[in-house]
């Protein structure tokens, strides 16, 4: 798929003529907001073109509702790691000509292995989420923390806090942004995201919810195949003779030992060979097919023989599974209406942390949460019916 996005893009720039005001990484501008740092024109982006990038992706079906061009900007802005105020980056879509105010809606990406896949290098790299400025919403994509601007950061994996954070702050940003250049939205503000994003969206809803000072109400919420129940999954993998996406789990335990200063050496988590080959599988330049290669779908050959053991230990790693325990997104009940999505056959992030969540949330006392299941969804198979489903949904709250 990527090959054919990189052919595409050669294909777009020969056939459309992008419009552009600066071109340059950054280029502050005056503002007195402390989120918002500075929004960089792209360009402008026809929807025939749009139309190219979505079906050479694999949303085909979603062809049929891109009625606008987009503009993209690359926004730089404040948020906190460790304590201390980075600049992180981020995409601002904004659909061309639509006949009233649109919503906003912030869209959190999966999993990323690659620099170059952040979403603020569009059109070098296409995440899907752009489709939601095409039919007609301002759409931001945080890029987190650990890519984009803040790259030479290890990217805090499944951190609630930082995760949160990011979104959080980008939304406060994109939202001076658009204040201070008049540009109008009809004030409603959707989180939609997809597996790492899932949880993204679930971790910044909470914060949002649980936190009047950020001044956000939300609309509406969509979230499928996060990885909601963190301690669940790792219990989980420690058990089965098999694991699909091994490149998942240097890429958590990673960023748990950079992000809470462990400091442990890569020899106490993983066998070697695989210990001494993580650094280079983990350096920015390898997507998920290829580590996965380099790994083995095996947890017993994967890991060092004593974690192994202390994963399938209840009293073992007590540090880690705690955690994994204060990150899981269970101990809280979801206020705006929010539907969850989850394919049956998800085989990097288990079917089961939906339910476990969605039962969670509902004997907590939610009652704005429905749960949609995917017959047969693995976990890339499920992201285009998710956005199908989601759509109309999303689109009846908008009014």
């Amino acid at each position: 798929m990527k090959k054919n996005l990189l052919n595409l893009r050669w294909v777009v720039l020969a056939l459309f003529v992008f419009t552009s005001c600066d071109f340059s990484d950054d280029d502050p501008q005056p503002n007195s907001n402390e989120y918002f740092v500075s929004a960089t024109p792209l360009n402008t982006v026809p929807k025939q073109a749009l139309q190219l990038y979505a079906t050479t992706a694999g949303f085909a079906n979603f062809v049929s509702y891109i009625d606008y061009d987009v503009e993209f900007y690359r926004v730089i802005y404040n948020t906190t790691y460790k304590g201390s105020t980075v600049q992180a980056s981020g995409l601002l879509c904004i659909p061309k000509d639509t006949p009233a105010p649109p919503a906003l809606v912030s869209a959190q990406h999966g999993t990323m292995f690659v620099d170059d896949d952040a979403p603020s290098n569009f059109p070098k790299t296409f995440s899907g989420f752009e489709l939601f400025a095409t039919v007609g919403y301002i759409t931001v994509i945080p890029d987190y923390i650990g890519y984009g601007n803040t790259k030479n950061i290890v990217h805090p994996y499944y951190d609630e806090a930082h995760t949160a954070g990011a979104v959080v702050d980008m939304i406060k940003a994109v939202k001076f942004y658009l204040d201070r250049e008049d540009i109008a939205t009809n004030n409603n503000l959707f989180l939609v995201g997809y597996s790492e994003g899932g949880y993204a969206t679930l971790a910044a809803q909470k914060e949002i919810e649980s936190n009047a000072e950020h001044e956000l109400e939300l609309t509406a919420v969509a979230a499928g195949a996060g990885g909601y129940d963190l301690i669940g999954m790792m219990n989980t993998i420690a058990t089965v003779p098999t694991y699909g996406e091994p490149s998942f789990l240097p890429l958590i335990l990673h960023g748990y030992n950079v992000t809470y200063g462990w400091n442990r050496p890569y020899t106490d988590f993983f066998q070697q060979p695989y210990a001494g080959k993580i650094p280079g599988l983990l350096d920015g330049t390898k997507d998920r097919e290829e580590i996965n290669s380099e790994l083995t779908i095996l947890p017993a050959d994967l890991f060092n023989p004593t974690f192994y053991a202390n994963l399938r230990n209840p009293s073992g790693e007590p540090v880690l599974k705690q955690a994994l325990i204060d990150n899981s997104l269970l101990d809280w009940v979801p206020k705006a209406p929010t539907r969850l999505y989850h394919g049956t056959q998800d085989e990097a992030v288990f079917y089961q942390t939906t339910v476990t969540a969605y039962d969670r949330f509902r004997a907590a006392g939610a009652t704005n949460v429905s749960f949609v299941s995917i017959p047969n969804g693995t976990h890339r198979g499920s992201i285009e019916p998710m956005f199908l489903d989601a759509l109309p949904w999303l689109a009846s709250y908008d009014n």
